[in-house]
């Protein structure tokens, strides 16, 4: 998904709350049931950090996940919705993302065959054509191997063309000839 695309997509949805789940997934790569349980408490916004619990962790593992500005404007615009939940529909807690919902609201961007799942491919995808070391995504998404990282990163390849000339054979210049130093006499 193309950053265009994203855009059209959020400005598609009519619903407030998944607008906000949605743009929630583009910032931070976080799974839906991560999005949909999240409570203010596990919120740091001073040091820009929401934490995912383990019972609600699919590895089954707690994380902390980086907020970024967009990330954080969410959070403090969810505040006024819900006294604990940060993102429900109209006060009420939300068991998943309605598939359908979000398939009308990507067929008004004009988007095919794209599920929520998807954000967090294209949230990988984004961090890797922009330089982030798979390493770093990898702890950044909560994955267990970099495998998995892989899967998630669908690359355009043209981020790579950047790289090409960093090694090169014949357009090397050849190494100068080193030349010993002169003697210099002790007994002067």
């Amino acid at each position: 998904m193309t950053r265009a695309q994203a855009d059209a997509l959020i400005e598609a949805i009519p619903w407030d709350w998944m607008k906000d789940a949605c743009a929630c997934a583009l910032a931070t790569g976080m799974r839906a049931a991560e999005i949909l349980t999240v409570r203010f408490n596990q919120v740091d916004l001073s040091r820009r950090l929401a934490w995912v619990s383990a019972a609600d962790a699919k590895s089954g593992r707690a994380r902390a996940v980086p907020l970024n500005d967009e990330a954080v404007a969410i959070v403090e615009r969810r505040k006024r919705t819900h006294p604990s939940l940060v993102f429900t529909r109209n006060g009420r807690p939300q068991p998943q993302i309605d598939p359908k919902m979000f398939g009308r609201a990507c067929a008004r961007a004009g988007i095919e065959d794209l599920r929520f799942h998807d954000l967090r491919h294209t949230w990988a995808s984004w961090h890797v054509q922009a330089g982030t070391p798979l390493f770093v995504l990898k702890e950044l998404g909560g994955w267990e191997t970099l495998e998995m990282v892989k899967k998630y990163a669908h690359l355009n390849p043209e981020h790579l063309a950047a790289y090409a000339g960093a090694v090169t054979f014949w357009a090397q210049p050849a190494p100068e000839a080193k030349t010993p130093p002169a003697r210099v006499a002790l007994n002067a």
